[in-house]
């Protein structure tokens, strides 16, 4: 059911937000995963496996422009498609 060779390979950092310079549309037309610390996250925002991080919303809270404010956890971060 899941063809991995039509799929493109994970990048290193990757964002959800459109404006992000590491956001990558081809990627969002498949069920992505990413799992910290063994894991797994369904609010990330934004990912960098090799350095270790995630960012995710503080809450409910925004910023001047609209955007929700993001704080970083740190750890083991994978990647992968459902």
């Amino acid at each position: 059911m899941n063809d991995t060779s039509a799929q493109p390979a994970l990048p290193d950092r990757l964002s959800v937000n459109p404006r992000s310079k590491f956001h990558v549309a081809a990627i969002f037309e498949h069920d992505i995963g990413i799992t910290v610390n063994g894991k797994e996250r369904f609010d990330v925002e934004e990912y960098c496996i090799s350095e270790g991080w995630v960012k995710v919303p503080a809450g409910k809270a925004l910023d001047r422009r609209g955007q929700p404010l993001l704080m970083t956890i740190k750890g083991t971060v994978e990647a992968f498609y459902k």
